[in-house]
């Protein structure tokens, strides 16, 4: 894979066509704001989609493994946001 490119939000919106073609290719950008990474644009993979989807259900599975031992997860939530 190719070297990840910065660019910035404003030159990434007006040469969008141009970076698309580029990441067809196997490029990739990460685009900033005011020199802050803010978002990725790489090409689309079906694997990638996969694995988050199997990513997914793995969480909701063990979600049901784990005991709170009696406490209340919204009082502890709301313990938090505090």
């Amino acid at each position: 894979m190719k070297a990840t490119h910065s660019i910035g939000a404003f030159e990434a919106k007006t040469k969008l066509s141009e970076l698309l073609e580029r990441v067809q290719r196997g490029e990739s950008f990460t685009i900033t704001k005011h020199d802050r990474p803010v978002a990725s644009l790489t090409s689309y993979s079906a694997d990638s989609r996969e694995k988050r989807k199997h990513s997914a259900d793995r969480i909701l599975e063990e979600r049901g493994h784990y005991k709170l031992g009696g406490l209340d997860g919204k009082a502890l939530r709301e313990e938090g946001r505090k």
